[in-house]
Protein backbone atom coordinates (compact mmCIF):
# COMPACT_ATOMS: atom_id res chain seq x y z
CA UNK A 1 0.00 0.00 0.00
CA UNK A 2 1.24 3.57 -0.74
CA UNK A 3 0.60 6.55 1.81
CA UNK A 4 -2.25 8.99 0.98
CA UNK A 5 -1.88 12.71 0.03
CA UNK A 6 -4.87 13.80 1.74
CA UNK A 7 -5.93 13.83 5.78
CA UNK A 8 -8.47 11.05 5.48
CA UNK A 9 -10.96 11.45 8.53
CA UNK A 10 -11.79 7.83 9.82
CA UNK A 11 -15.96 7.85 9.60
CA UNK A 12 -16.49 4.38 9.18
CA UNK A 13 -16.36 2.73 12.93
CA UNK A 14 -15.88 -1.04 13.28
CA UNK A 15 -18.73 -3.12 13.29
CA UNK A 16 -21.05 -1.02 11.16
CA UNK A 17 -23.04 -2.20 7.87
CA UNK A 18 -21.80 -1.11 4.19
CA UNK A 19 -23.18 -1.52 1.03
CA UNK A 20 -21.19 -2.61 -2.07
CA UNK A 21 -21.30 -0.63 -5.27
CA UNK A 22 -19.52 -3.81 -7.48
CA UNK A 23 -21.25 -6.93 -9.31
CA UNK A 24 -19.52 -9.33 -7.06
CA UNK A 25 -22.69 -10.74 -5.66
CA UNK A 26 -22.60 -9.54 -2.37
CA UNK A 27 -24.85 -6.39 -1.47
CA UNK A 28 -24.34 -5.67 2.34
CA UNK A 29 -21.24 -6.41 4.63
CA UNK A 30 -20.41 -6.14 8.13
CA UNK A 31 -16.85 -4.57 9.11
CA UNK A 32 -15.32 -6.18 11.84
CA UNK A 33 -11.73 -5.67 11.20
CA UNK A 34 -9.20 -2.83 9.63
CA UNK A 35 -6.41 -4.56 8.64
CA UNK A 36 -3.20 -2.59 9.47
CA UNK A 37 -4.53 -0.47 12.37
CA UNK A 38 -2.80 0.78 15.29
CA UNK A 39 -4.82 1.62 17.94
CA UNK A 40 -4.75 2.03 21.90
CA UNK A 41 -6.12 -1.07 23.78
CA UNK A 42 -9.59 -0.83 24.12
CA UNK A 43 -10.55 1.52 21.46
CA UNK A 44 -12.89 0.53 19.08
CA UNK A 45 -10.91 1.07 15.37
CA UNK A 46 -12.38 2.53 12.65
CA UNK A 47 -11.86 2.92 8.82
CA UNK A 48 -12.03 6.03 5.74
CA UNK A 49 -12.13 5.64 2.26
CA UNK A 50 -9.53 3.69 0.71
CA UNK A 51 -8.97 1.72 3.75
CA UNK A 52 -8.38 -2.56 3.75
CA UNK A 53 -10.91 -3.76 5.47
CA UNK A 54 -12.30 -7.51 6.76
CA UNK A 55 -16.01 -7.78 6.85
CA UNK A 56 -18.30 -10.44 6.05
CA UNK A 57 -21.34 -10.87 3.94
CA UNK A 58 -24.59 -9.55 6.00
CA UNK A 59 -26.98 -9.54 2.29
CA UNK A 60 -26.21 -10.72 -1.29
CA UNK A 61 -26.39 -14.52 -3.47
CA UNK A 62 -26.71 -17.55 -1.36
CA UNK A 63 -23.26 -18.39 -2.15
CA UNK A 64 -22.06 -15.02 -0.76
CA UNK A 65 -23.63 -14.97 2.13
CA UNK A 66 -21.62 -15.55 5.65
CA UNK A 67 -18.57 -15.40 4.20
CA UNK A 68 -15.58 -13.29 5.26
CA UNK A 69 -14.19 -11.18 2.13
CA UNK A 70 -11.44 -8.60 2.36
CA UNK A 71 -12.95 -4.98 0.68
CA UNK A 72 -11.60 -1.46 0.37
CA UNK A 73 -13.59 1.64 1.37
CA UNK A 74 -14.25 3.86 -1.93
CA UNK A 75 -16.94 6.49 -0.46
CA UNK A 76 -17.61 7.47 3.05
CA UNK A 77 -20.14 10.51 3.88
CA UNK A 78 -17.98 12.34 6.70
CA UNK A 79 -16.05 15.03 4.84
CA UNK A 80 -12.26 14.63 4.67
CA UNK A 81 -9.50 17.35 3.22
CA UNK A 82 -7.24 17.02 0.67
CA UNK A 83 -3.57 18.60 0.60
CA UNK A 84 -4.95 21.50 -2.21
CA UNK A 85 -7.79 22.67 0.71
CA UNK A 86 -10.90 20.31 -0.88
CA UNK A 87 -13.33 19.31 1.14
CA UNK A 88 -14.56 15.46 -0.20
CA UNK A 89 -17.66 14.19 1.11
CA UNK A 90 -20.12 11.30 -1.02
CA UNK A 91 -23.86 10.61 -0.50
CA UNK A 92 -23.29 7.09 0.61
CA UNK A 93 -20.44 4.81 1.99
CA UNK A 94 -19.62 2.08 0.16
CA UNK A 95 -17.35 -0.86 -0.18
CA UNK A 96 -15.39 -3.08 -3.10
CA UNK A 97 -15.18 -6.73 -2.26
CA UNK A 98 -11.69 -7.98 -3.03
CA UNK A 99 -10.43 -11.41 -4.46
CA UNK A 100 -7.53 -11.46 -1.89
CA UNK A 101 -5.56 -8.92 0.15
CA UNK A 102 -3.52 -7.73 -2.75
CA UNK A 103 -5.96 -5.40 -4.32
CA UNK A 104 -7.64 -7.33 -7.02
CA UNK A 105 -11.11 -6.71 -7.32
CA UNK A 106 -13.85 -9.32 -7.22
CA UNK A 107 -16.63 -7.57 -9.40
CA UNK A 108 -16.43 -6.38 -13.09
CA UNK A 109 -18.44 -3.54 -13.01
CA UNK A 110 -18.69 -0.15 -9.66
CA UNK A 111 -21.84 1.78 -9.63
CA UNK A 112 -21.11 5.41 -8.69
CA UNK A 113 -17.49 7.57 -7.99
CA UNK A 114 -14.63 6.05 -6.90
CA UNK A 115 -12.54 8.68 -4.81
CA UNK A 116 -8.99 9.29 -6.09
CA UNK A 117 -7.20 8.26 -3.00
CA UNK A 118 -8.61 4.93 -3.81
CA UNK A 119 -7.27 5.12 -7.39
CA UNK A 120 -3.52 6.04 -5.87
CA UNK A 121 -3.51 3.16 -3.75
CA UNK A 122 -5.09 0.88 -5.41
CA UNK A 123 -4.13 0.46 -9.17
CA UNK A 124 -6.43 -2.33 -10.05
CA UNK A 125 -8.95 -0.44 -8.48
CA UNK A 126 -8.49 2.50 -10.84
CA UNK A 127 -8.52 0.21 -13.95
CA UNK A 128 -11.99 -0.87 -13.63
CA UNK A 129 -13.50 2.33 -12.31
CA UNK A 130 -15.47 4.81 -14.86
CA UNK A 131 -15.98 7.88 -12.77
CA UNK A 132 -13.09 9.16 -10.34
CA UNK A 133 -13.80 12.33 -8.02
Amino acid sequence: MQPLKARITRAIPVGSNIETCDNSGAKMLKVFTVVGLQTTKGRIGSCGVSDLVQASVVRGKPDMRKQVVFAVIVRQRKEYRRMDGMRIKFEDNSAVVLKDDKGNPKGTIFKGAIAKEVCERWPAISKIASVVV
